[in-house]
């Protein structure tokens, strides 16, 4: 019994190896004919004594009987309202200079407008720190350009999410 299992194993093994075995690969592209299975398309068969490239087609009008525009308008009034009375959105801004020191962030405030006078710093004292911020972003992809030409100045710059106010 025991030789006939150990036969038995030693075929399995060898059946698995060869089947493992990487196959040659060969230079001749794939290819098979489907044009048996794709379907056949009956045109209709013109009139012999017509010329029907100077016909126009006649177009009639087709009137919708499933509009759901009623639907659209009521969920697009209430999205509407909602903006109309939304104060903040989320957003992202980026922040320069986080720290307790006064003064370190007045400097780096006022180099921030010496250097890149393109961007508009913001000095902001959240208890008990002081952060230095530079601009509002929808998204961080938005941000991503005007993140890496500050960190080329300010290599502690970091996108940080924030609330913006809406106007």
């Amino acid at each position: 019994m025991r030789k006939v299992f150990r036969h038995t194993l030693y075929f399995l093994v060898c059946i698995v190896l060869a089947g493992c075995a990487a196959q040659k690969p060969t230079d001749k592209p794939y290819y098979e004919n489907l044009s048996s299975h794709r379907p056949k398309v009956v045109l209709p068969t013109e009139t012999a004594g017509k010329d029907t490239s100077t016909q126009t087609p006649v177009i009639t009008p087709v009137t919708p009987t499933h509009t759901v525009n009623e639907k659209i308008d009521i969920v697009l009034d209430s999205i509407d309202r909602y903006n109309q009375v939304r104060k903040f959105i989320d957003g992202y801004t980026i922040q320069i200079y986080s720290g307790q020191n006064r003064e370190e962030a007045m400097e780096v405030k006022k180099k921030m407008t010496t250097d890149l006078p393109e961007y508009i710093a913001n000095l902001q004292y959240q208890q008990p720190k002081f952060r230095v911020t530079v601009g509002r972003y929808f998204t961080k992809l938005e941000a991503h350009p005007d993140l890496v030409k500050l960190r080329s100045n300010f290599t502690a710059a970091i996108l940080v999410p924030e609330k913006i106010q809406v106007r």
